[in-house]
């Protein structure tokens, strides 16, 4: 029992492991490795479409696999739950990210922008298209852009 918690508990991390904490540092990256941002807005524990996004796509080991070779990734999220609430920093942090990104308040809602912040593509709401079709979309736009 507890070989399978453990197995659980390190598949869920391994998931979260490509998302960058800090949008300077992801931008500090991406300019290093000449790699897009994925920057991505979510409500982690009460946005349905936003949790269906992160396992059905973001978490798909297709799209892992390329945003692995092509992408610096931010989630600035939203909680609602007192439990799950973000330390000051990253609340401020993602406000910023959402005036500047995100105007309108739209979960999910996805960008793709270059190294210096601008934006090349949006996806507002669950894009209709599988973890497939939407992980070539995005490698094809990284591709485009190297």
């Amino acid at each position: 029992m507890n070989k399978l918690l453990l197995l659980a508990f390190s598949i869920t991390t391994m998931s979260f492991a490509n998302w960058q904490p800090n949008f300077e540092t992801a931008k500090k990256i991406a300019k290093e490795k000449h790699e897009l941002i994925l920057l991505n807005f979510s409500g982690s524990d009460w946005c349905g479409p936003c949790m269906r996004l992160r396992r059905e796509i973001l978490d798909n080991e297709v799209f892992t696999k390329m945003a692995d070779t092509s992408l610096v990734m931010v989630n600035a999220d939203f909680p609602r739950n007192k439990k799950n609430q973000l330390d000051a920093q990253t609340r401020k942090q993602n406000d910023a990210l959402a005036d500047k990104y995100n105007p309108d308040g739209k979960f999910p809602f996805t960008l793709l922008l270059n190294e210096d912040g601008k934006v090349l593509k949006t996806w507002d709401g669950f894009p209709d298209e599988s973890a497939q079709q939407f992980s070539e979309e995005v490698g094809n736009i990284c591709y485009a852009n190297k």
